[in-house]
């Protein structure tokens, strides 16, 4: 079962202790120093690894500062996908919501599907709500103001704002996406640079579990450790819509 592999990655991240970051910032900030405080404290044996030389990189003529701001804040930001991903997976591959879907009655697809034929088989109006409500989150992660810089201009990469504009301007909304319960409020600094590189660790397993998943149920034999877990899938996992119709044609 899925879970079982779930529950022993687990406890593989657990191995991914972080160590101290030296004091730089709590906030993961920009700077190629910080990235290097950040990697050693990630992971020891590693380092700090840049083969491609993005740190030292200035995209779209911005400054390296601005560069190393988006790298990071893509980093997070995929990493926390990922763990959200590789979750998902896991329980539509086990739990089947005994709810109706649809205000028609119509029932969640069964897990003798696949996940990603699961996907397939929703309505093409869920899979519009899902993604409105992605694309939202998205362009609501890009806002900046006095107390919320971007991450390109020196605001904390991966800190995703508050919904309380929101919630004065155009509707009520009961929590915040981060940390909606407050309760990173009393943390010391220390243990929030702790829990930032733990994080960023676990984000970096999950991305390598959950392309992991796919590889193995679109490509039969890809990841050996997955041949008696895979459900063969033949369709696109990169044409979302693919059940209904292609996207660009």
């Amino acid at each position: 079962m899925k879970f079982a592999l779930l529950s022993t990655l687990f406890a593989a991240a657990s191995a991914f202790t972080a160590a101290p970051v030296a004091r730089q910032s709590t906030q993961l900030a920009a700077g190629k120093a910080d990235l290097k405080a950040i990697a050693t404290a990630a992971n020891p044996v590693v380092n700090f690894y840049d083969p491609l030389s993005l740190a030292d990189a200035e995209f779209w003529g911005d400054s390296n500062e601005a560069t190393i701001g988006f790298l990071r804040h893509a980093e997070i930001k995929h990493g926390r996908v990922a763990m959200f991903a590789f979750v998902g997976y896991c329980v539509q591959s086990n739990v089947h919501w005994p709810w109706p879907m649809t205000t028609a009655g119509d029932s969640f697809p069964s897990t003798d599907l696949s996940p990603e034929a699961q996907w397939d088989a929703i309505p093409e109006a869920a899979k519009w709500q899902i993604l409105v409500v992605i694309s939202f989150l998205e362009l609501w992660g890009e806002q900046s103001g006095d107390e919320n810089a971007h991450y390109m201009r020196g605001g904390q990469p991966g800190k995703f704002p508050s919904f309380d504009l929101f919630r004065k301007t155009v509707h009520p909304v009961p929590f915040n996406l981060y940390d909606p319960f407050g309760l990173s409020k009393g943390m010391s600094a220390e243990k929030k640079e702790k829990r930032l590189v733990m994080e960023l660790n676990n984000g970096r397993l999950a991305q390598i579990g959950i392309m992991g998943f796919l590889a193995a149920d679109k490509v039969p034999g890809s990841v050996p450790a997955l041949n008696g877990l895979a459900q063969p899938y033949d369709g696109d996992v990169m044409a979302p819509f693919t059940a209904h119709y292609h996207l660009f044609n």
